[in-house]
């Protein structure tokens, strides 16, 4: 029993160490976005959109264009514990530099509130966004949702939860046809491959299922299982076009996951794509390849699918310049090693 206690005991102090180093690694770009995030008139912070705690959203409302925006609706990750609407911020900016207003929805976290809340609020973060867009200048017939990390588990759930609720005596204040498509960055899908790999890396068997509301919600709360069931095929004609993101190189959350989900909507009819990064790990996509400047891939990818659905916008904006490096390359280089994720 002690072995086991010092066990734990090292692993966290070991994951805590390796997650401050990576911080400290990151910091002349983080001290960056921060004042961007607090000081810059094109961040709107803290909105609210419920009555529940944490039911706040921030805004980044796109500079020197004219008419309605395109929208992103964006679900942060961390591991359904530390998630909040800050951590879009980068993202956030990006996306407005290029004419594109994002909603970044925070929701509660555990133990303030297990998955079922926090579907909730997302829900409901989402609806707010759809009848309420427009007041800030973005398009309401123009919406996107995103979600990254454990936020792409929780927007996924959402979304494929809304869609069965359509088929039914639907009674909430958003449709899933207001939602041009769903991009999910580096996410896990089904709940029950990932009970064991999350013990493993620290997230314990008894958390993770306190996390979940029990074995017996796995399932419910597991949208490649969902998918599969043949009572839901009606549901699944409803959504939207779904693009998953993923690095090969994930240990935090295995590529396997979006492959797996992506077999299980296209088996079913679903419009759904995915794209693999060679060699690129959790936090790759999300924060690495932002910081580092120049050409960003996945960026590129989301804006396109954007910029397709309104020619107007990618005409407005493909003189963007090249976003500016924010974390020199060796710092990112170290940063990877020593990334607890």
């Amino acid at each position: 029993m002690v072995s086991d206690l010092c066990r734990v005991g090292y692993r966290w102090i070991r994951q805590f160490l390796a997650l401050c180093c990576y911080a400290l690694l990151l910091m002349p770009g983080f001290i960056q976005v921060l004042y961007y995030y607090f000081f810059s008139s094109q961040v709107h912070r803290s909105v609210v959109y419920g009555e529940q705690p944490r039911n706040r959203l921030d805004l980044y409302i796109p500079a020197g264009t004219t008419g309605l925006k395109p929208v992103v609706a964006f679900v942060t990750g961390g591991a359904w514990i530390i998630g909040y609407k800050g951590w879009g911020a980068l993202l956030g900016r990006r996306l407005a530099e290029r004419g594109i207003l994002v909603a970044c929805i925070d929701y509660r976290n555990f133990p303030q509130g297990t998955i079922g809340d926090m579907v909730e609020d997302v829900s409901r973060g989402i609806s707010f966004v759809c009848n309420n867009i427009a007041s800030y200048g973005g398009d309401p017939e123009r919406i996107y949702l995103v979600g990254q990390s454990a936020g792409a588990h929780i927007a996924a759930c959402t979304l494929v939860n809304q869609a069965i609720s359509e088929c039914g005596e639907d009674t909430s204040t958003w449709s899933v046809v207001q939602l041009k498509a769903y991009f999910g960055i580096s996410g896990g899908y089904n709940l029950l491959n990932l009970v064991d790999h999350f013990h493993r890396r620290g997230l314990y068997r008894s958390v993770f299922l306190s996390i979940m509301e029990g074995e017996e919600s796995l399932k419910k709360f597991s949208p490649e299982v969902v998918v599969k069931e043949v009572a839901v095929r009606s549901a699944v004609s409803l959504l939207p076009r779904i693009i998953l993101f993923h690095g090969t190189a994930d240990c935090s959350m295995p590529s396997a996951e979006s492959e797996a989900f992506l077999d299980a909507l296209q088996q079913r009819g679903a419009r759904a794509d995915l794209f693999l990064y060679e060699g690129k790990t959790h936090t790759d996509l999300f924060l690495q390849d932002p910081l580092r400047g120049g050409r960003d891939k996945m960026l590129e990818e989301i804006v396109a699918v954007i910029q397709n659905d309104d020619p107007g916008l990618s005409a407005q904006h493909l003189a963007v310049p090249v976003a500016r490096r924010l974390v020199p390359e060796f710092m990112l280089r170290l940063a990877g090693r020593v990334s607890p994720f």
